[in-house]
């Protein structure tokens, strides 16, 4: 008998890597009243919203929702105009409640209130990579109140460079370390950093800092379009931001969970 071909083509090629997904948080599980503040926010950024892959996380719960409230909640954020595409990897009822629902599990939201198997333990797994799109009202900007200089992430490698232009549909992600961009980022593109990023172009794409939960991050850029800018989960997109900051050069912060956007001197 022939030897079975080992060395054959596949006929599709599988990539694990970064995608742009929202992770919606729960905090009071009324599929109404989420799903209507889902619908506000394709209204405002349609772009940004509609028909977005959102994962669920139930972990702000005080127990697992059953299978039938859980249903409702993925069918009305579906007619909410978002594709809720996944559960956020938490306990053993949640993983039994994701099968039911015929959804997978994401590792990389594995929530940070897992029980460990001893009282007292670590929480199993990585922080979540965002929290829960929540949008927040704009702010007054306060100029003082903004230091110049960007604290460094911790435990952080040297910082990505990115020499070219970052163009639609692209995305560039700097793990455990800060990115600097010295060009444009386009509009649709994407940057990320579990540190701070600096733009030194035009910025009219998105631009994540504090990807795994770093609340000192910050996001530099010499001229200020952004269609989405976000810390640590927290987020703003361009209705939010007051118009006399555009095409100006800003820095971005988080202070107590509110964004905060100010002008460059």
């Amino acid at each position: 008998m022939a030897a079975a071909r080992m060395d054959y083509e596949p006929a599709g090629e599988l990539k694990i890597g970064q995608v742009g997904i929202a992770n919606l948080r729960v905090r009071t599980l009324d599929a109404a009243r989420l799903a209507e503040e889902m619908r506000e926010r394709v209204a405002r950024a349609p772009k940004l919203f509609e028909r977005a892959a959102v994962v669920i996380d139930f972990g702000g719960l005080p127990r697992t929702p059953d299978r039938a409230t859980a249903q409702a909640l993925v069918d009305a954020l579906r007619e909410a105009g978002v594709l809720p595409v996944a559960l956020a990897y938490g306990t053993s009822d949640n993983d039994a409640l994701a099968r039911e629902l015929g959804l997978p599990l994401l590792a990389k939201f594995r929530a940070s209130y897992e029980p460990g198997p001893a009282a007292g333990a670590e929480a199993v797994g990585a922080a979540e990579a965002a929290k829960a799109p929540a949008s927040r009202s704009p702010a007054p900007v306060a100029a003082s109140a903004a230091p110049t200089i960007a604290p460094k992430a911790p435990d952080t490698e040297p910082g990505l460079i990115q020499a070219a232009p970052v163009r639609s549909g692209q995305q560039v992600y700097a793990a455990n370390r800060d990115l600097t961009v010295l060009s444009a980022v386009g509009a649709g593109a994407e940057v990320i950093a579990d540190g701070s990023v600096h733009i030194y172009g035009p910025l009219r794409g998105r631009a994540l800092a504090g990807a795994q939960g770093n609340e000192k991050a910050r996001i530099f850029c010499r001229e200020f379009h952004a269609e989405l800018i976000a810390i640590a989960g927290n987020y703003k997109v361009l209705e939010d931001i007051p118009k006399e900051l555009r095409g100006k050069a800003v820095q971005v912060w988080l202070d107590n969970e509110e964004l905060r956007i100010a002008a460059l001197d």
